[in-house]
């Protein structure tokens, strides 16, 4: 895979920001000693610089298709970057203390876009348990429901054997008009007045004019208010 060179660098050193930086000891591919370089983690590329205030990278690791593991080294809290190919590089680092190695493995295991794929795998399967239990909820009935300021409920009846039972005959509601709060009884099957949708958790009140709870008021307020501005632009022309 061929990168960039400018596009990488300026990647690096951009204000956008890093997900992990610190100081590591990188074991070298020619000199086989450790040295400490400052590294910066960016999505699924691991960038490392010679200081920390180097103004470009001398190198760059891209995350994926490998896996991060302790290693046995000279180096305490030694760890390696290893790839599926065979004759792919092995990267060996070291942190200076414990937590800080813990750490870096850990970030360096979820940078790769192969663990964010099963990530977004596992969520979707939470939601879709999520989502058919609210639907399996849902489909129970329920004495009495509010939508758009109105409530309606259907009255039990009582049966032979003693159980309750919903009337088909009427249902009750109460609702608002112009004139006011109203209530009424349906007796079409059981079916309640029809309501204009309406987002839950949203306000029935406009916040630019009050005491428009019912949609017929809204509905009046926003109408004079169009014909307001049209008056204004006739007279304008």
């Amino acid at each position: 895979m061929k990168l960039n060179e400018r596009s990488v660098a300026h990647y690096a050193t951009c204000d956008s920001p890093p997900d992990k930086t610190g100081f590591l000891f990188k074991k070298g591919e020619r000199n086989t000693a450790y040295h400490r370089r400052w590294f910066v983690l960016k999505g699924n590329m691991l960038f490392y610089f010679e200081e920390r205030d180097s103004r470009e990278p001398i190198g760059v690791i891209v995350l994926e298709g490998c896996t991060v593991e302790l290693c046995e080294s000279v180096e305490e809290f030694a760890f390696a970057i290893k790839f599926d190919c065979a004759k792919a590089r092995v990267y060996k680092l070291a942190a200076e203390n414990q937590a800080a190695m813990e750490s870096w493995v850990k970030a360096l295991s979820r940078a790769s876009f192969d663990y964010m794929r099963l990530v977004v795998k596992e969520l979707e399967r939470q939601l879709e348990e999520i989502q058919d239990a609210a639907g399996a909820g849902g489909q129970q009935a329920r004495p009495n429901s509010r939508e758009n300021g109105v409530a309606w409920s259907k009255p039990p009846s009582a049966t032979a054997n003693g159980s309750a039972e919903a009337a088909p005959s009427c249902v009750t509601w109460d609702g608002c008009t112009d004139a006011g709060t109203v209530s009424g009884c349906a007796g079409d099957g059981g079916r309640a007045p029809p309501v204009p949708p309406r987002r839950l958790g949203a306000s029935l009140e406009s916040p630019v004019s009050p005491d428009t709870a019912c949609f017929s008021k809204l509905h009046d307020w926003y109408g004079r208010e169009v014909e307001e501005l049209r008056v204004q632009w006739l007279q304008s022309q």
